[in-house]
């Protein structure tokens, strides 16, 4: 995996997004320390994935701040995100959808980063076959490429093993574990205890868009994924 650029934190200091009458996040202040690995828990309808959109400036917040502890304050925090879905183009080979999000981040060297990252991702072989024709685990794979493409100082995945097939998952696995290891900052919803929530060096459960437990308050580890596999 391409190695991270410095990491960053990650502050949410009475966050508030309201969709209508309906809170998303409420009140929400938690800071993430750089380098952490961060698992978000929660029933659906808990707030995780605005969280995660929220913390991607895919989404603005209603009330609050949210900023990035360690940042360069000259240059927008290099950040990836892994939605739900690929957010891949699925005419489009798995090289020209790198080729094409690397050019809008304006990637040095692009066709040299995007060849590294499509064997990295065990995709090298498929770069000349469109995304409509791979599985779910390969798309998996092509979007994890994509969020990489820029060298990310934080990392969000929204339930990033849902709909993958068990070599994938360990695949999976494997890779958050290097990016933990070369010291980014991840922060990934889960929807129970798994392999990848073992990779965590922290918990939290969401609750109706609040916080209402963490491992670093004293909450028990596999207390925050009691009844979120839903």
């Amino acid at each position: 995996m391409p190695a991270a650029q410095r990491s960053i934190g990650l502050q949410f200091d009475q966050v508030e997004k309201r969709y209508g009458s309906v809170y998303a996040l409420r009140n929400l202040t938690f800071h993430i320390a750089p380098g952490e690995c961060v698992a978000l828990a929660g029933r659906n309808g808990s707030g995780k994935t605005t969280l995660l959109r929220v913390a991607a400036r895919l989404v603005r917040p209603g009330r609050g701040t949210v900023s990035y502890s360690g940042a360069d304050r000259n240059r927008r925090p290099a950040i990836g995100f892994v939605a739900h879905a690929p957010m891949v183009y699925e005419e489009l080979t798995a090289e020209e959808n790198l080729l094409f999000f690397a050019r809008l981040q304006n990637v040095e060297h692009p066709a040299e980063q995007v060849g590294k990252l499509l064997a990295e991702v065990g995709l090298e072989d498929r770069r000349d076959s469109p995304v409509r024709t791979f599985s779910r685990g390969m798309r998996q794979r092509t979007a994890i490429a994509r969020a990489l493409l820029a060298r990310p100082s934080l990392l969000l995945f929204d339930e990033p093993a849902t709909g993958l097939d068990a070599e994938s998952g360990f695949w999976l696995t494997d890779q958050v574990r290097k990016l933990r290891d070369s010291g980014c900052t991840i922060v990934m919803s889960l929807h129970g205890e798994s392999e990848l929530a073992r990779l965590a060096t922290r918990a939290v459960r969401l609750e109706a868009g609040g916080l209402i437990a963490d491992t670093h308050r004293g909450a028990m580890f596999q207390s925050i994924f009691a009844g979120t596999a839903i």
